[in-house]
């Protein structure tokens, strides 16, 4: 095994690359790594008011786009329509992204059909509540806080999904005659959220020995107390006790049925970022750093063990951005270091990885340019609505998807129909029978095996 590190523009690492990797991986990976850094001070560095404008408004004047006065999908997410959706519209007609400019992202109505017949879903069937009549329910965002959003990280949900602008917010000009935008796949999964929120309860009650000593208790409910929809941290409360077994088992579940999906769809290089390893990953309760190292480990295992029997992956990008500096613009932990240390001198799997301090749009526009089927990882929210809050000029990843690719018209229930279709929704056996049940741990031919922590 060879771990290669590439001089500026920026900073990668890679692993797994041996004199019998094939040539056109090496070749792609060299071509990454010299790509222009990531401007991480652009125009979409935070919130995004600007690009929000330009969506709404490209969907207003292509589909009569309009919200519906006091109609939300969850709390906070406005409801919409439109006047004038794809299937009513001429095959042929030319669209073009953001208006009729020289330079614009221009797709027809045909392939944007085409696009949204491509949805589906991947589900791991050995997740107890796991069926259909749940998914339909879930992905119309009406997923009840605690269990229901729970099973919403073993949900992986992916269709083909033109990207139509890098993080820089410049337009990425297409004619029709380019076929590069066909060939990526955006994959929508829900992460583990340690931020503490009232409908990801179970996460803190799942993963959390000591959650009591964490966060204040609802003396009538004995649950967190809630204050909006955040707990509430007791002053001076306790470090957070994980309950590693039981993280270390969820995460390699999410990665074995995400990666499986992947593999499934065609895709032979996948663009992951660090799903659940910003603002969900409980620095605020201490544990940030053994999540990381958790999440990194999971996917290390499962490419290690599962790589051998994809029929179609061919090599994994990781992109993750360096952000952090402390004070003396020093760097401190991160996710990019993080999954560095955790591949370096211990991968020994066939499948090979790249780690990049890079825009991910960017790597993903550029391993589809070199011909590669790609998919890039969209970290949802556990509600299933796509882009959730993206009206709402917010600055988290998922909603800048929604702003930067055609993410709202091929995964949106409210845009795509295949969205609530259950001939589109695939259970899989990627626990090897292993049953999950949050509220009596893991069962294996339905008999409880002992866990490292009792839910309280």
């Amino acid at each position: 095994m060879a771990e290669q590190s590439s001089p500026l523009p920026y900073e990668s690492a890679s692993f797994g690359i041996t004199e019998s990797t094939n040539s056109e991986i090496v070749t792609l990976f060299e071509h990454l790594q010299q790509l222009q850094p990531m401007d991480k001070n652009g125009p979409m560095s935070g919130r995004c008011g600007p690009q929000t404008e330009q969506m709404e408004k490209f969907l207003k004047n292509t589909f009569g786009f309009q919200n519906i006065l006091g109609e939300y999908i969850v709390q906070g997410v406005k409801a919409f329509h439109l006047d004038k959706r794809p299937e009513s519209m001429s095959l042929d007609e030319k669209i073009q992204f953001p208006s009729d400019t020289a330079d614009s992202f221009a797709m027809t109505v045909s392939e944007i059909i085409d696009w949204q017949r491509s949805y589906k879903v991947y589900a791991d069937q050995h997740i107890k509540g796991m069926t259909e009549e749940f998914l339909q329910k879930a992905l119309r965002g009406q997923s009840e806080d605690g269990e229901e959003a729970f099973r919403m990280k073993f949900v992986v949900r992916i269709s083909t999904c033109p990207i139509l602008m890098e993080f820089d917010a410049k337009i990425i000009p297409r004619n029709l005659d380019e076929d590069w935008p066909h060939r990526i796949k955006l994959v929508s999964v829900t992460g583990i959220d340690f931020a503490g929120r009232k409908h990801d309860v179970d996460d803190i009650l799942y993963f959390i020995s000591n959650w009591r000593d964490v966060f204040k208790e609802d003396e009538k409910s004995g649950m967190p107390l809630v204050y909006h929809r955040d707990f509430i941290p007791k002053p001076n409360g306790s470090t957070a006790k994980l309950c590693e077994e039981r993280l270390r088992e969820s995460l390699t579940r999410m990665v074995k049925i995400r990666l499986r999906a992947c593999d499934e769809e065609g895709v032979q290089v996948l663009v992951e970022t660090g799903i659940g390893l910003g603002v969900f990953s409980g620095s605020d309760i201490g544990i940030d750093g053994k999540v990381r190292a958790h999440s990194a480990k999971a996917i290390r295992r499962v490419l290690e063990e599962d790589g051998p029997s994809y029929k179609n992956i061919r090599a994994i990008v990781f992109a993750l951005p360096i952000f952090n500096r402390g004070e003396s613009n020093n760097r401190i932990p991160n996710t990019f270091d993080g999954f560095v240390n955790e591949f370096k001198s211990k991968y020994t799997g066939c499948i090979p990885v790249l780690i990049a301090d890079q825009d991910m749009h960017r790597l993903t526009v550029a391993i589809a340019r070199a011909g590669f089927n790609v998919s890039e990882l969209n970290p949802a929210d556990s509600h299933g609505v796509f882009g959730e809050y993206w009206q709402n000029r917010g600055p988290a990843v998922e909603e800048k998807l929604a702003l930067t690719t055609v993410g709202l018209l091929v995964q949106h229930h409210l845009i795509n129909p295949h969205v609530l279709k259950s001939e589109s929704y695939h259970l899989l056996d990627v626990s090897e029978g292993q049953i999950l049940d949050m509220h009596t741990s893991f069962l294996v031919d339905n008999k409880p095996v002992p866990s490292c922590c009792v839910k309280q």
